[in-house]
């Protein structure tokens, strides 16, 4: 058998569900290879992880959440500086595949004990997970390195809270309207929300402020949403772009996992040249985060004159066979099954650095 690859899924963060979804897929396709042998290792909502079996079982079933049955044959955890254990003995794996989106898994979190355990991981280090997860850290590092991003303005809780009316109208005075407001750390356009007026602004903001205690306020504009996907560690590749025709008025949690009415056009109907320029910027802020792996990267065109704004960097993109990412691949040659070896052989390839010897 090939490399052993602890596929963990599931998680404490509102994209749990999400993350199972992933994680099918990735198995399915794992299923297929010669070369990778896959130990999945499901996350409770209350953070418990599970035995390989009990994580088995869950993918196979149709459940949406992963839920421990009372009947495990045991919790895996993990020994700092001796990788994982299960009943107490060593979990012999060669690599981990972290598919848990969100809180715990794509913020560093995850990636920290991974790193104090000694075991190899798919995808971005420990700084560059926490900085592309945070909207504000993100949207600062981007413009520090001359990156094109939307007009934008940071808003904490403890602001909304204390004087609604005056954050309010900060943003109207900055940025106008419409305007998007987002949790600073989220995906899947969970708590993101249009406001076109400013009775809909108090609105979005408090509904916002649900899901994290730092906002993202950013000016709307008549856009397309075009997505691209980058894979590699010192020598980044960038894939064909997509566009995204979203069945809502914007690409909200509707209308990427419920509906199932929007559109991908794969590849984007873009004129040569604007291309290649959102290739290149994609490269780029791959870099600005100093990432190895993989990770999506989203932009916004103008439709009236073509200008381009970086959304955001996700570092662990949905991995589904219809998501994005590996249909960007799969479009420029590199199918879904072959794509998962590729990103296990990244992880042993990629240099995190090695702690300091003593004296």
């Amino acid at each position: 058998m090939g490399r052993r690859v602890g596929l963990m899924f599931g998680g404490r963060s509102v994209e749990h569900e999400v993350s199972v979804v992933s994680a099918r897929g990735v198995v399915a396709a794992m299923a297929s290879s010669r070369q990778l042998e896959c130990v999945p290792i499901g996350v409770t909502a209350d953070g418990i992880w599970l035995d390989p079996e009990s994580s088995m079982r869950v993918l196979c079933g149709d459940g949406a959440r992963v839920i421990s049955a009372g009947n495990d044959t045991g919790r895996v955890s993990i020994a700092p500086g001796s990788g994982l254990r299960l009943r107490g003995q060593p979990l012999a794996l060669d690599v981990i595949f972290p598919l848990i989106h969100g809180w715990g898994g794509e913020d560093g979190r995850l990636q920290g004990a991974l790193e104090l355990a000694g075991v190899p991981y798919v995808g971005a280090g420990v700084a560059a997970s926490a900085v592309g997860m945070d909207k504000v850290f993100a949207r600062r590092l981007f413009e520090e390195r001359g990156l094109p991003v939307c007009d934008w303005h940071a808003v904490e809780r403890r602001e909304l809270q204390n004087d609604p009316a005056a954050v309010a109208s900060h943003v109207l005075a900055e940025l106008g309207l419409p305007v998007f407001v987002k949790p600073a750390n989220g995906g899947s356009s969970l708590g993101v929300v249009k406001a076109v007026d400013e009775a809909g602004l108090g609105q979005a903001l408090h509904s916002a402020a649900r899901f994290d205690r730092r906002l993202v306020v950013e000016r709307a504009h008549d856009v397309r949403e075009v997505e691209c996907a980058v894979l590699g560690n010192e020598a980044p590749e960038a894939s064909v772009l997509g566009e995204i025709v979203p069945s809502n008025d914007f690409y909200d949690f509707d209308a990427k996992y419920v509906d199932d009415a929007s559109e991908l056009k794969i590849p984007a109907p873009l004129p040569a040249a604007l291309g290649e320029r959102i290739r290149t910027l994609a490269v780029d802020a791959y870099r600005a985060l100093d990432l190895v792996g993989f990770a999506r990267v989203d932009f916004f065109v103008g439709r009236e004159n073509g200008e381009v704004w970086l959304n955001e960097v996700n570092t662990l993109p949905g991995f589904t066979p219809i998501s994005m990412f590996p249909k960007l691949w799969e479009a420029s040659g590199l199918p879904y099954a072959r794509l998962i070896e590729r990103l296990v052989d990244l992880a042993l390839d990629a240099d995190r650095g090695s702690p300091p010897s003593l004296p």
